[in-house]
């Protein structure tokens, strides 16, 4: 897929996704597995847990556009069991890999672009599934989704900035 063969909307969040992706991966350059896992600040956060998070959220928030609000769940009915799995999308696990982590991040990336290229409509919508920070009765296109994942990754990818120069002093930019 080239962008040239794109219109000039989708070549545009073809290119934010990837500049906001570039950001957040760059910020674990030269890392081992023990750093990538490593709490730098007072939060729960780690670098390999932030691409861990939006690995999952881009993965769900795309099978959203195309299937609905049923493979997001009902965030409502939620057990402390279920959110303790979920907090484990926020941090590295024994056994896994900075670069094991990387990997799943560009294979749900390179599905994303996919959708993007091909989605017949982005105006499509879909009702939001059922969570307390949703208005009730509300309906995202595509588009607004995609807007939304790329959102979630620039917001992450500063928070991931934050962390690796707590950890080394590296820095992102400047």
């Amino acid at each position: 897929m080239t962008t040239e063969s794109l219109t000039s909307e989708r070549a545009d969040l073809l290119e934010m996704l990837a500049k906001h992706r570039h950001f957040l991966r760059f910020t674990t350059r030269d890392l081992t597995d023990e750093q990538a896992g490593l709490r730098t600040t007072v939060s729960e956060l780690c670098l390999g847990g932030l691409i861990k998070h939006v690995t999952a959220a881009e993965r769900s928030w795309t099978a959203f556009i195309v299937d609905g609000p049923s493979v997001m769940g009902d965030f409502t009915a939620m057990t402390e069991a279920d959110w303790a799995r979920r907090a484990d999308d926020f941090r590295m696990l024994p056994g896994e890999t900075l670069a094991g982590v990387l990997a799943e991040y560009a294979e749900v990336a390179r599905r994303t672009d996919e959708l993007v290229a091909t989605l017949p409509d982005l105006g499509a919508t879909q009702p939001l599934p059922k969570a307390p920070w949703f208005q009730a009765e509300t309906e995202w296109s595509a588009r607004r989704v995609l807007l939304h994942i790329m959102a979630e990754t620039a917001q992450h990818a500063g928070h991931a900035d934050i962390i690796r120069e707590s950890l080394d002093g590296a820095k992102s930019m400047g």
